[in-house]
C-alpha cells in the first residue's frame, strides 16, 4: 500500500496540520525553526512505530496550554483524541488479499492520544447503519421467535427473543455501526434464531436473511482492514543525534542490552543498529569473540577448526557488511574516484573489542571519529539506515529529520540523489533548511510548514505559499543557485514567463524525448523569469554577455506586452520571440501555455484533482482555459494544475497526449531548437 495523505493533530505544537498529500517516492517539508517540521515527523511515526519506539504520552505530548484545562480536569478522554492520521491507497498485493469484486481502494488509520488504533476501508460495501427499520426488523424477528417457543415446547428458548434487547441496547438508531463486537453479536443472535424461523413464513424467512447479510458485510470489512494492518508500513524517523561509537566492549554492551540498562542516547540506538546491520545479537557477536583457543594437544585438529570457524565466521561477517557500508559511503563522498583512490569502511574485531575504521588509499586506517562531523554522519545514516529499512522493515516509509546537516552545500546536493534512490523503494519524507537538498525540479514535491500564530499551530500548505516568508527561504536559495550556476553557464538560454511554464516545458519535452518524437537540444537552459514583465531583464543580460536567447511568451494580455517591449525586440528580434499562439490549435482567443495541452489538462484535472470543467469547455471552445478554471473551481490554483500534470508525466507518455497536442509540441520544440541554433 502507498501513503497518500497524512495529517497530525493534537501534538506539542500541532493544533491540526490539516490533511496533506504525500508523494509516491519523496515529500520534502521546509520550514523555519519552530514552525513544528519535527513534531509532524515524530507524530507520524506513532502512526505504526518500530517496536521498541514509546507510544504517546499525554501528559508530553498534548499541546501544553491546554492540557489543563482538556485532560487534567477530564473534559476530553485521550481515547478520542485524534493525534496522527493517514490514508493509503490499495496496490495489486494488497487488492488480492481483499474478497473477489470488495471494490475496496484505500485503507485509513487513526493513532490516538492513548495510543489506540482505529482504521477503515475507503470504498468497498458499507457497513450499515442501525436505523428505525433495522430496529423494528429485530423487533419483529424476536417477537416471531417468541411465539413459535410459545407453540413448541421442545423448542423452548425463552431467553433468546428478550437477548435482542440486551444486544442493542447502547445502539443509537442514525449513528451506531454495526462492525466488530456489534456484528458478530448479531450473527450469533441470528444464527442462534435460525431454527426457530418458520420455513414456509417468507416475510420472516427474508427479514432473517436481510439481517444476515448486514453482519456479513461487517464481517468481510472487518477481516479486510485486519489483513491490510498487517501490511501497514513501519514509519521509520531518523534524525542527526544518531551516532555509531567508532568503539565498543561487546560483552559490556551485551550485559547492558539483556538487563535493559541502555540510554535513550543517541550512541546506544546507533550501537544496536551496528549489530542487526552485522546479523548478530549483542550476546552472540560478544560469544564468537571468546572462542576458547585449542589445547596443546598439535593433533587436535577437530579443536582447531571449530576455533577457526568461530573466529572466521565473525570476521567474514564483519567484512561483508564493511563491503556494503563502503560502497554506498563512496557513491556519495567519493563518487568520482577510482576505487584505488577513494576510502574504505572497514568494521573490525578483536577478541571484545569492535571498531569502525576508514582505510584511505595509501592504507592508513584512522578511527572514524577522527574523520570530518560530516563524514560520521553519512556513516551512521547508512548502518541505521540498512539496519532498520532493510531489514525486517522493507518498504517501511522512512520520516528524515534534517538530513546531512552536516554535510558540505556540493555534498548535500548529491546526497539528494541518494534520497531519490532510497525513496524508490521506501517513501520518505524529510525535514530540511538546505536549498542543496531541494532541486530545482522539485518545487513539487515540497510542502512548506509554518506557525505563524501559537494559538493556531503548526499548518502545512501543499502550494508553495506562506505567510512567513522565512518557511520559503529554502526554495528561493535553491532557485537562485540553479539560476547563479545556469545563467551564464549555457550558450543557448530559452527564457520563460514563470516556473509553470517551466514545469510545461521541460516535462513534455522530455515526453517528447522519450517517444524519440522531438528532441530538445540539452545545451538549452530553461530559464523561468517569474512574470512575462520581467522577460526583457532576464534577455537583456543574457544578450550582453554574447549568449544566444530565445523567449517563449503566452499569447495573452500580459505576453503581447512584453513582446512589444522595444528592447526585447530590439535584444531578441522578432525571430528570437516565440508566441504560444503560433502553435495553438483551434480557434482560442489569446492562447497560454496551458491551452497547448488543453485536453490532456481538463481530463488529468478530472481524474486527478475533481475538477470537472468539461462541460464549460466543449461548450465555450475559443475560451482559454485557466479562465475556465478560475472561473469554475473555487480556490482554483495553476501551480496545483501545473504540480498535477508533472505527476502525470511520470506515468505516461507521449502517446496519452492528444494528436494535436503532440503536434502542436514538436513544433514548438523545433521552433525553440531553430531560434538558439
Amino acid at each position: 500500500m502507498r501513503l497518500t495523505h497524512v495529517r497530525v493533530q493534537n501534538y506539542r505544537c500541532v493544533r491540526d496540520t490539516g490533511w496533506f498529500e504525500v508523494e509516491k517516492a519523496k515529500t520534502i517539508l521546509v520550514g523555519p525553526n519552530e514552525a513544528g517540521k519535527t513534531a509532524v515527523l515524530e507524530a507520524l511515526q506513532q502512526i505504526n512505530r518500530p517496536s521498541g519506539v514509546k507510544g504517546f504520552d499525554p501528559l508530553r505530548d498534548y499541546p501544553r496550554k491546554l492540557y489543563n484545562a482538556d485532560i487534567q480536569s477530564v473534559r476530553l478522554d485521550p481515547s478520542t483524541i485524534p493525534v496522527a492520521s493517514a490514508k493509503f491507497a490499495l496496490e495489486g498485493d494488497d487488492l488480492a488479499e481483499l474478497p473477489d469484486g470488495f471494490g475496496a481502494t484505500g485503507y485509513r488509520c487513526t493513532r490516538y492520544l492513548n495510543n489506540r488504533f482505529t482504521h477503515t476501508l475507503e470504498g468497498g460495501p458499507e457497513s450499515a447503519v442501525f436505523s428505525e427499520e433495522i430496529r423494528k426488523d429485530l423487533q419483529r424477528l424476536a417477537i416471531h421467535i417468541a411465539n413459535r417457543v410459545a407453540t413448541d415446547q421442545e423448542n423452548d428458548e425463552p431467553g433468546l427473543s428478550a437477548d435482542i434487547d440486551e444486544i442493542i441496547r447502547d445502539w443509537h438508531v442514525g449513528t451506531t455501526t454495526i462492525s466488530g463486537d456489534r456484528a458478530s453479536e448479531l450473527r450469533s443472535w441470528l444464527d442462534s434464531a435460525t431454527q426457530f424461523i418458520d420455513e414456509n413464513d417468507a416475510t420472516e424467512d427474508q427479514r432473517h436473511t436481510r439481517l444476515r447479510e448486514y453482519t456479513r458485510i461487517a464481517e468481510e470489512r472487518d477481516a479486510a482492514v485486519k489483513k491490510l494492518k498487517s501490511r501497514l508500513p513501519v514509519f521509520i524517523y531518523f534524525n542527526n543525534y544518531f551516532r555509531v561509537r567508532p568503539s565498543l566492549h561487546l560483552r559490556r554492551f551485551a550485559d547492558r542490552v539483556e538487563q535493559n540498562l541502555l540510554d535513550d542516547d543517541r550512541y546506544d540506538y546507533g550501537n544496536l543498529c551496528l549489530l542487526k546491520l552485522l546479523g548478530f545479537e549483542a550476546r552472540e557477536l560478544a560469544d564468537l569473540g571468546d572462542a576458547p583457543e585449542p589445547g596443546d594437544d598439535q593433533d587436535d585438529q577437530e579443536a582447531f577448526e571449530r576455533y577457526r570457524s568461530q573466529l572466521d565466521e565473525r570476521g567474514i561477517k564483519l567484512n561483508a557488511a564493511s563491503v556494503r557500508l563502503t560502497d554506498e559511503i563512496r557513491s556519495i563522498w567519493n563518487p568520482d574516484q577510482t576505487r584505488a583512490e577513494a576510502d574504505t569502511v572497514l568494521i573490525q574485531a578483536d577478541g571484545q573489542y569492535l571498531k569502525v575504521v576508514v582505510q584511505d588509499e595509501l592504507g592508513v586506517q584512522i578511527e572514524v571519529d577522527q574523520r570530518s562531523a560530516g563524514f560520521q554522519w553519512l556513516v551512521s545514516f547508512f548502518v541505521v539506515f540498512f539496519a532498520e529499512a532493510k531489514g525486517a522493515h522493507a518498504n517501511a516509509i522512512l520520516l528524515l529529520d534534517e538530513p546531512g546537516l552536516s554535510l558540505h552545500g556540493l555534498k548535500q546536493r548529491e546526497f539528494r540523489q541518494t534520497i531519490s534512490r532510497l525513496a524508490e523503494g521506501n517513501q520518505t519524507l524529510y525535514t530540511t533548511h538546505s536549498p542543496f537538498l531541494v532541486g530545482p525540479d522539485e518545487l513539487d514535491l515540497v510542502r512548506v510548514v509554518e506557525m505563524t500564530d501559537r494559538d493556531e499551530g503548526t499548518k502545512v500548505h501543499s502550494s508553495v505559499t506562506a505567510s512567513d516568508p522565512a518557511a520559503l527561504l529554502p526554495l528561493q536559495e535553491a532557485l537562485g543557485y540553479d539560476l547563479a550556476q545556469s545563467l551564464f553557464a549555457q550558450q543557448r538560454n530559452l527564457v520563460l514567463e514563470g516556473l509553470t511554464d517551466f514545469w510545461y516545458f521541460e516535462a513534455t519535452a522530455q515526453l517528447l524525448r522519450d517517444s524519440n518524437l522531438a528532441d530538445l537540444n540539452e545545451k538549452i537552459a530553461l530559464l523561468p523569469a517569474s512574470t512575462a514583465g520581467k522577460v526583457v531583464y532576464f534577455a537583456t543580460i543574457l544578450h550582453a554577455n554574447n549568449l544566444k536567447v530565445a523567449a517563449l511568451l503566452d499569447s495573452d494580455n500580459a505576453g503581447d506586452q512584453a513582446a512589444k517591449q522595444e528592447t526585447l525586440v530590439h535584444t531578441l528580434g522578432n525571430r528570437n520571440i516565440i508566441r504560444t499562439g503560433e502553435f495553438s490549435l483551434g480557434t482560442i482567443t489569446k492562447p497560454e501555455i496551458e491551452d497547448l495541452l488543453r485536453d490532456t489538462l481538463v481530463a488529468m484535472a478530472k481524474s486527478e484533482l475533481g475538477w470537472d470543467v468539461t462541460k464549460t469547455v466543449t461548450k465555450q471552445p475559443q475560451r482559454p482555459i485557466v479562465d475556465i478554471f478560475t472561473s469554475e473551481i473555487r480556490d482554483f490554483s495553476k501551480y496545483r494544475l501545473a504540480k498535477a500534470f508533472l505527476r502525470w508525466t511520470r506515468e505516461h507518455s507521449a502517446t496519452d497526449l492528444t494528436e494535436d497536442e503532440r503536434n502542436s509540441w514538436v513544433e514548438l520544440v523545433k521552433r525553440v531548437n531553430r531560434a538558439l541554433k
